[in-house]
């Protein structure tokens, strides 16, 4: 029978690649590893993080009084006897050495998540998918990066059979960084696309980034990936030796696609996988996507599909991620946590493919992080949304920015003002309280502050589904 892992003064040293003192020196189990002195137990091992806007060093004093019995530092400090000290060159990746060693005392399968878009849904649609059979452990809130995902890993459980790790990035070489850090068994992208561009400067430069969690993979790993962009499954291929591909088209394996669709008034689809008939709670083509990537990595991890679609099916979207809320009468299709182009298509469709006996209205905020494509990218989602059967969009933030120039094609359907709160205002009197309403920006813009302006004009607000 094996014994619970501590994290004894051993593995700490192990972990950070540290000498072993010389002397008897008996330092305690510690209880956690930690980077906040809040909620910090008695006995933890504080790891004291540096960032662009904060030096957790100055609170080394705070972590001691909380009970800490260990700090792992990067600069001097001044500490009392009988509490261990591990200096290192930099702490951050010290706290990934931590949960590379971590993850190495799990018996888990371990599943890294990355993608444009929909990496989030993706990772929701894979944990539901697992864990009627294994006991899973997932990444939960934006815990993502180079911070989350460690953090994620050393708060797993011992028995944890199937860890799932979704990984964030801005900038070149993040997801290279928290692959090493989880040494994934399956990698999952959901799909490539303009995202990030600030920091990752092309097309180009996101696929190197998601594709580098398939270069993590071992030999007999897998990678399982969208069939859009058309290019990913491909360049997927050049990447691992076994490589499954789920979506819509062709392209997608046989048994990754779904049959005999059909969606509801509020864009939910139904549809036949493997024996199951599976009722999305998700709305949107591509939440149907992202439930077959996660049954993918169901039947690599030897989940029963009857059990795999029982829990894709009870998937319930996060919150301001496609949720569709009916306010009185009206119903908005709430997407206000992220956008990107690819995300911003996606909540285009779905509005466009609801059945709409009344108007489709589509109220658009800045995609964020586009670097110097921002304008061109912009103009370019803004002619693709009049292109759809859509009877007013309301630019605002860069989206006004370019409308001037497509006034003209717009023939009256297109409301422009930079400012949300001030469109909003202008858009009231028109709305009679039975449209369809799509908000969608980043989450930078808050387009969720007019969501409480709804109901104060159109009633109390109900929750009833969502997506991405």
């Amino acid at each position: 029978m094996s014994h619970a892992f501590q994290w004894t003064d051993a593995a700490v040293r192990a972990a950070l690649s540290l000498p072993r003192p010389s002397g008897d020196t008996d330092w305690p189990v510690f209880s956690q590893i930690s980077t906040d002195t809040r909620g910090l137990q008695p006995g933890a091992l504080f790891v004291a993080l540096v960032g662009d806007r904060f030096d957790a060093h100055e609170f080394v004093d705070v972590a001691v009084d909380a009970g800490a019995a260990g700090l792992v530092v990067s600069g001097p400090v001044d500490v009392p006897d009988g509490v261990a000290v591990y200096r290192v060159r930099d702490t951050l990746v010290a706290l990934g050495d931590l949960a590379r060693f971590r993850r190495r005392t799990l018996g888990a399968r371990v599943v890294g998540v990355t993608g444009s878009s929909g990496k989030t849904t993706t990772k929701e649609f894979i944990r539901a998918a697992l864990e009627s059979t294994l006991r899973t452990h997932a990444t939960t809130g934006n815990l993502n990066n180079r911070v989350g995902l460690p953090l994620t890993i050393l708060g797993a459980p011992q028995d944890v059979e199937a860890l799932v790790l979704e990984m964030g990035t801005s900038e070149p070489g993040e997801i290279a960084a928290l692959a090493a850090i989880a040494e994934p068994d399956v990698g999952v992208i959901s799909t490539v696309g303009q995202a990030h561009l600030e920091g990752l400067g092309s097309l180009e430069g996101v696929f190197a980034e998601k594709l580098a969690l398939l270069e993590a993979l071992p030999s007999e790993g897998l990678a399982v990936v969208g069939d859009r962009p058309r290019t990913l499954p491909v360049r997927a291929r050049a990447k691992a030796d076994r490589v499954r591909v789920a979506g819509w088209s062709p392209l997608a394996d046989p048994d990754l696609r779904p049959l005999e669709p059909q969606s509801d008034e509020a864009g939910r689809y139904t549809f036949s996988w493997k024996s199951s008939r599976i009722r999305m709670a998700v709305p949107g083509r591509h939440a149907v996507q992202s439930a077959l990537l996660a049954a993918a990595v169901a039947l690599e991890l030897g989940v029963p599909s009857t059990a795999a679609a029982v829990g894709m099916a009870s998937v319930e979207p996060p919150s301001l991620r496609g949720e569709v809320r009916r306010i009185g009468r009206l119903v908005v299709l709430a997407d206000c946590y992220n956008a990107n182009p690819q995300s911003v298509r996606a909540g285009l469709e779905l509005l466009s493919e609801l059945p709409a006996p009344h108007r489709r209205i589509a109220f658009l905020g800045s995609m964020l992080e586009l670097g110097d494509q921002e304008d061109a990218l912009h103009a370019e989602l803004l002619q693709e949304a009049l292109r759809r059967p859509l009877d007013v969009i309301v630019a605002t933030g860069v989206f006004a920015r370019v409308a001037p120039a497509l006034e003209e094609e717009a023939e009256g359907r297109l409301l422009v003002e930079e400012d949300p709160l001030k469109a909003f205002a202008n858009l009231r009197p028109h709305l009679r309280g039975d449209e369809i309403l799509l908000l969608k920006g980043s989450r930078g813009v808050a387009l969720e502050r007019l969501i409480p302006l709804l109901e104060e004009a159109f009633g109390a607000p109900a929750v009833t589904g969502g997506g991405n």
